[in-house]
């Protein structure tokens, strides 16, 4: 056996082909080393890994189907109504000081905004801090 007869058991590797095609060589335009250089890198975008660290909220909760009462003030019932009448928000309607929600008769908040001498009676109606006062309601 001589000298040139001598073979390698095992190959070298060859070298790795980066960034083929195009007419930038090598890396193509894609720098090197890293997750940006390979094929078919994936990153997470930043703002995903800050949902990711947010407290997730569990179950479902409806959005309140309840409606604000419409506002009626004292010295504008005074006017319309007589003493000793029954205010509710039947009457109210019947009278066009508050209208219909949605074909229902909504619910119904006495101000004290205004003077009112008369005695009412009243039915179906919630009143405001300022009105209990000058009633005084307890």
């Amino acid at each position: 056996m001589q000298l040139h007869d001598l073979k390698k058991e095992y190959t070298q590797k060859g070298k790795k082909r980066v960034g083929r095609g195009g007419k930038r060589g090598t890396t193509s335009g894609h720098g090197t080393k890293g997750q940006k250089s390979r094929a078919g890198h994936k990153i997470r975008p930043a703002i995903r890994d800050l949902i990711i660290k947010l407290p997730k909220q569990r179950g479902f909760k409806f959005k309140s189907i309840q409606t604000k009462p419409q506002t009626v003030n004292i010295g504008v019932i005074d006017k319309h109504f007589k003493s000793g009448e029954i205010v509710s928000p039947k009457t109210l309607l019947d009278k066009k000081l508050i209208s219909k929600e949605k074909g229902r008769t909504p619910k119904v908040k006495i101000l004290g905004g205004g003077k009112s001498a008369k005695k009412f009676v009243f039915q179906n109606c919630t009143f405001s801090k300022d009105l209990k006062y000058k009633l005084k309601i307890k």
